[in-house]
């Protein structure tokens, strides 16, 4: 059965023509080497042939032997840029319509007609057609020639857009709107339209090259695809008071390079630079066919598996919320933080920890929601996970909070909570899960911890035991702590008094003031005994419901010894559900093992009777 590829498809491309579709045929592939994978084509209309990049999604399209030499495609989406003073047909999109197939007719390599003076190539004789060895295209050879007539191209119609306009030079051509997924480094004149989703803050730096200054801000539109924007020094001054969330902008005339992905969570691979000659227009969104956010939710309790420093979207209702307390960063700069835990349908919660300014804007709104009896929903974007000792999620420069938010998602998780799931029983993935440990909870009785030995192999026992506080040493409930920050995680060394500053051995470094953290020895009680246990930071501030600086001040400082006093007298004889760590360790030449509490619930009586009528119903089922 013949083949008809779609004729003048080659001089319709190059001349601008996107909507054609055409058929064409592949007669060589060739793989590029660089810094990325990518292929170049030799597309043929069956009268001329054109070079041709393949868009790197289509990549495995050739591995997969979707398209090989000879193979009939359709463009579905394409450009015509220019590459090195070359013209070059970029494939974004494309369907395989006959996988193999002998070359069809004698194509030669296209010349765009030059509008000053007619080019000149030798005339082949058309009785030595182009040869096919293994399917691969090689043009016939050069050698006879008959005579030097100007070689005939079959006539091309410009696109309607630039009929009777006259003559437009390429450089005045307006620049048409693609979608955001089909810029690439190989156009020509682009421009987007989309609304800015999240800004960044200025920042400065200093480098080899001298001082600078850069904000970046990102895009969606309303094909849903995303990208960064970034700009530096001179740029920075023109578009930063410009931009504003939530609006809609025509951008063009950036420079399209690789994304960063240390610093660009967005799925593109490109990033747009802007330049002095970028523009940036404000659009009115007549329509509201640009979505205002895009999220893509993971469940709690696919934050698990999740690689450490994976940025992801999540959901969930707030059940605690932290004091905000102060930290010092490596750098001697102060900042917040403030810790919330949410919780899901997945049966899991997980800790949120808020830097900055999240702390005191949407995190005290957080905090005076759940002090009058509401659980908000939270929606967190680009949060950031971080594996220390178990899953959480912290706040970045591009991360956006958003409290009850009005979206589907919001409202069925409300409906949830409201319906029973606020009874649910849901286990943290916080502080408390590590690598190789069960996710499944493991109850015991403190007799349990000592007759079967937990915590005696090589690696630590991980229980939840439901007990009271039934004494706390008061005297000796904290520590001074270096308040510098290594990364994201702060030192928090014990410091020593050095004159009238505190100085920190492993940073090497003196400050004015320290920091001071719960090192809380407990006794616990349960039906079957009584154990002594030791509540760090986190834990200590879920027992005694402050900051361990907030009580050290209250005792030491104020000396308001009855005020300490009930604060301590009110937590005692308390019900727990302590998440236990239990390790073997040396002190001295004895081993001995430490019970560390990682995580201290309130308990839930609700909670708790439906899962010990779950534990008496078990067996029987």
């Amino acid at each position: 059965m013949p083949v008809h590829l779609t004729p003048n498809a080659i001089p319709a491309i190059v001349g601008g023509d996107v909507n054609l579709k055409p058929l064409v045929q592949i007669l060589d592939i060739k793989h590029i080497g660089s810094s990325q994978e990518r292929y170049r084509l030799l597309i043929s209309d069956a009268v001329s042939t054109q070079h041709a990049m393949l868009a790197t999604q289509l990549n495995d399209r050739v591995k997969d032997g979707s398209i090989r030499n000879g193979s009939v495609i359709q463009l579905i989406e394409y450009l015509c840029s220019f590459v090195q003073n070359r013209q070059l047909v970029v494939i974004l999109s494309m369907e395989t319509i006959i996988p193999e197939c002998d070359i069809i007719g004698n194509p030669k390599h296209f010349l765009e007609p030059d509008s000053t003076a007619q080019k000149i190539q030798p005339n082949i004789n058309l009785q030595q057609p182009a040869r096919v060895s293994n399917n691969r295209y090689q043009p016939p050879p050069a050698a006879n020639v008959q005579d030097f007539r100007p070689a005939v191209q079959p006539p091309y119609q410009p696109p309607s857009n630039y009929k009777s306009h006259g003559t437009i030079l390429k450089n005045e051509a307006p620049a048409r709107i693609i979608p955001i997924a089909a810029l690439n480094p190989y156009q020509g004149r682009w421009a987007i339209k989309a609304r800015v989703t999240a800004k960044g803050d200025l920042r400065r730096y200093n480098n080899a090259r001298g001082d600078g200054k850069v904000f970046s801000f990102d895009l969606l539109d309303s094909d849903g695809g995303e990208i960064r924007v970034t700009c530096f020094n001179a740029v920075v001054d023109r578009f930063y008071d410009v931009i504003e969330v939530g609006k809609v902008y025509m951008i063009s005339k950036g420079s399209l390079k690789p994304a960063q992905k240390n610093f660009n969570h967005l799925k593109n691979e490109w990033e747009i630079f802007l330049e002095a000659t970028s523009t940036v227009d404000l659009c009115p969104d007549e329509d509201g066919s640009i979505p205002t956010q895009q999220f893509s939710f993971r469940p709690i309790s696919d934050i698990e598996s999740a690689d450490s420093n994976t940025i992801l979207d999540v959901i969930g209702i707030v059940i605690s919320v932290n004091p905000s307390v102060s930290i010092m960063r490596k750098n001697g700069m102060e900042t917040q933080r403030r810790i919330l835990n949410l919780k899901d349908w997945s049966g899991r919660s997980v800790e949120i920890t808020l830097w900055g300014d999240f702390c005191n804007r949407e995190g005290q709104k957080l905090q005076d929601m759940f002090d009058s009896g509401i659980c908000p929903v939270l929606a967190v974007k680009a949060g950031k996970v971080n594996d220390f000792s178990g899953k959480s999620i912290g706040t970045i420069s591009s991360t956006q909070l958003f409290i009850n938010p009005d979206f589907p998602e919001a409202h069925s998780l409300r409906d949830w909570f409201d319906r029973g799931g606020k009874d649910a029983v849901s286990q943290s993935i916080s502080k408390d899960m590590v690598p190789g440990m069960p996710k499944n909870e493991i109850r015991k009785t403190i007799s349990q911890i000592k007759d079967e030995g937990l915590g005696r192999s090589d690696k630590p026992d991980w229980v939840t035991v439901n007990a009271t506080i039934t004494f706390m040493k008061a005297d000796t409930f904290c520590y001074t702590a270096c308040p510098l920050m290594i990364g994201d995680r702060q030192c928090s060394k014990k410091v020593t008094r050095s004159g009238n500053r505190w100085q920190c051995d492993r940073c090497n470094q003196e400050f004015e003031e320290c920091d001071y953290r719960y090192l809380l020895q407990a006794q616990i009680q349960d039906h079957t005994g009584l154990t002594w246990v030791t509540a760090f930071q986190e834990s200590g501030e879920e027992i005694l419901g402050c900051s361990a600086k907030e009580l050290y001040m209250l005792k030491f400082e104020e000396q308001d010894d009855a005020r300490f006093d009930s604060i301590v007298r009110q937590r005692v004889f308390n019900k727990y559900l302590f998440r236990l760590k239990i390790k073997e360790e040396m002190y001295g030449d004895e081993q001995r093992v430490k019970i560390t509490v990682m995580k201290a619930d309130k308990v839930n009586y609700a909670a708790e009777s439906k899962f010990m009528l779950e534990s008496i119903l078990k067996p029987l089922r």
